[in-house]
């Protein structure tokens, strides 16, 4: 039985940060919310700990973890080298959604990170995250809280859904803001790689270090140790099957082929479901569809955060088709299009 806490004080004196610290410091594992998703943590300098955490998930060993630090202080304990731009990175977006990828310090164990040289390494800035680093007194290896490959989690009750019974704790500290994982950066090169989009853009990055150039393909096959965790092709999934539509000039032809798709799947017999942008939905005006409103898509931080909860919604609807559009590249639209992109099916390009 999966024990759950609901956090009335995001402070290392409150009775629910420390009750979690105490399971992280003798081997167990707790889920936390973060800025971004739910983590699932556990002590990263216990190797034993760490083991669990792929066997609660059923995550394969070859996918790399995320290690939350309390502060940058404590970077030289799991980093061997921090060149200087991680301090100018730093100063710009830590706390918060940004992951680097740094040597590794032999402290750190090698199911870690896939048995690579390198660690991804970040700051959290969800108070319960930054309570529960300081009371535990060392490092957490997080990564999302949900079953390998399904739909992140961005609550309590979306942990739960996924991991009761396989874990010790769940803090609940209401849903996250961000609502997709973080950026994870390369910068051990001449140019700054974006490995994983997320929580801060491209064009941040690109603002502070110039040209950023962002990775299209994972270097590794499927089943090889990856150089950064979220590169995997199938990632991110919900129940259904899900279709995405991807707009090369205007998203209203995106938008006319959906509808198509969705009368053709209805007449068929399928419950569809509609992940849509609120301007979308004059365009589906019958009833026969589930549909998911994510907000305007003048607004992708709203977007962005409804994301997983929407897929996880129209999964607990039981639609069998789930129809999506990207919202582009500029700001959040690359993080949602990737999320998106690694949870379809199928793609279509209109």
């Amino acid at each position: 039985m999966t024990e759950y806490l609901t956090v009335t004080s995001a402070s290392t004196e409150d009775e629910s940060i420390l009750r979690a610290a105490g399971v992280i410091r003798r081997g167990g594992l707790v889920a936390f919310p973060t800025e971004t998703v739910y983590g699932l943590g556990a002590d990263a300098l216990n190797p034993r700990a760490v083991a669990r955490i792929f066997a609660a998930k059923g995550r394969p060993t070859y996918d790399p973890l995320i290690v939350h630090l309390a502060g940058l202080e404590d970077l030289p304990r799991v980093a061997r080298e921090i060149p200087e731009v991680v301090y100018r990175l730093a100063e710009a977006f830590w706390p918060g959604p940004l992951t680097l990828l740094l040597p590794r310090q032999d402290i750190v164990p090698e199911n870690v990170t896939a048995g690579l040289p390198r660690v991804a390494v970040r700051i959290p800035a969800h108070p319960v995250a930054c309570a529960l680093l300081k009371a535990s007194r060392t490092p957490i290896a997080a990564p999302s809280a949900n079953r390998f490959g399904r739909t992140s989690p961005t609550s309590a009750r979306h942990v739960l859904a996924d991991l009761e019974g396989r874990i010790d704790l769940v803090l609940d500290g209401g849903p996250t803001d961000i609502g997709v994982e973080s950026t994870v950066l390369d910068v051990s090169g001449g140019q700054p790689v974006i490995l994983r989009p997320g929580g801060i853009s491209r064009e941040s990055l690109e603002a502070l270090l110039g040209p950023v150039r962002l990775l299209t393909a994972s270097p590794a096959g499927d089943s090889e140790p990856q150089v950064s965790p979220g590169l995997l092709d199938k990632h991110y999934a919900p129940r259904a099957e899900l279709v995405l539509f991807h707009w090369r000039q205007s998203p209203a032809g995106v938008i006319e082929k959906m509808a198509e798709m969705a009368q053709e799947r209805a007449a068929r017999g399928e419950l569809v479901g509609l992940l849509l942008a609120d301007e979308d939905c004059e365009q589906f005006v019958d009833g026969a569809f589930q549909v998911f409103r994510l907000g305007s898509e003048t607004g992708l931080e709203k977007i962005a955060r409804s994301l997983f909860a929407g897929l996880r919604a129209l999964d607990e609807a039981g639609v069998d088709v789930i129809l999506a559009r990207d919202f582009g590249e500029q700001g959040l639209g690359l993080a949602i299009r990737d999320r998106l992109r690694r949870a379809a099916n199928r793609q279509v390009d209109v």
